[in-house]
C-alpha cells in the first residue's frame, strides 16, 4: 500500500511540475529534480533536462551525473523478469516470477536521445551521446558516440563535435548566468 501512495504522489505531482516546462524549463528542472531525488534517484550535480516523458524502474537503482540530458521517453529498466520465461521453457517452473535487478549509472555530461532504452546493469561513462532509439547495455566508456538496437559505437564524441564545427562555423555560445 505504502508503494501504491508513493506512486501516486510521484505521478500527481510530476503532473503538476510538468506544467511549469511550457512556462519557464529551468523552474521546470528545479522543481522535478528535488521530485525525482525525493523518489531516490542518486544525482551527482545537476542535471541539464530530463523530459517529463522520461520512465525510471526503480529510483533507488539509477545514478545520474552532472550535465545530463534525457530526451523523451527514454527509459531505464533496472529489472528483467524475462529470466522466468527462460526457466518456464527449461522445465523448471518457479513459485513466483523471478527478476534479475541491476542498477544503472550514467556518468557526466551525457545526451540520451528520443525513445533509447537504458538495460539493466547498463553503465555509461562520462561525455557520451546515445543516438534516438538506441538500446544500451553493459559498459560504455567515456567519449563514446553511439547508436542502433542493439546499441554499438560508431564514433568519438570529441571528433564528431569538431566535425559539427566545421560543418555549421559554429562559434561557442556562451551563457551569463
Amino acid at each position: 500500500m505504502k508503494r501504491k501512495i508513493n506512486r501516486f504522489f510521484f505521478h500527481f505531482s510530476k503532473f503538476l511540475i510538468g506544467y511549469l516546462i511550457y512556462l519557464d524549463p529551468r523552474l521546470y528542472m528545479k522543481y522535478y529534480t528535488k521530485l525525482l531525488k525525493f523518489q531516490g534517484l542518486k544525482m551527482k550535480g545537476k542535471p541539464r533536462f530530463i523530459a517529463k516523458s522520461v520512465k525510471f524502474d526503480d529510483f533507488d537503482r539509477i545514478s545520474i551525473g552532472d550535465r545530463l540530458i534525457a530526451s523523451m521517453y527514454v527509459q531505464f529498466l533496472t529489472h528483467d523478469y524475462s529470466y522466468t520465461t527462460a526457466l518456464i521453457a527449461n522445465n523448471q517452473t518457479p513459485d513466483t516470477d523471478t527478476a534479475v535487478l541491476k542498477d544503472i549509472t550514467v556518468g557526466d555530461n551525457v545526451f540520451i536521445g528520443l525513445n533509447s532504452i537504458l538495460m539493466p546493469g547498463t553503465n555509461v561513462g562520462n561525455h557520451v551521446i546515445i543516438g534516438a532509439g538506441s538500446v544500451v547495455r553493459g559498459n560504455i566508456p567515456d567519449y563514446s558516440l553511439l547508436l542502433g538496437n542493439p546499441a554499438k559505437i560508431i564514433g568519438d564524441v570529441r571528433e564528431y563535435g569538431e566535425k559539427v564545427s566545421q560543418r555549421t562555423n559554429l562559434s561557442l555560445r556562451i551563457d551569463k548566468k
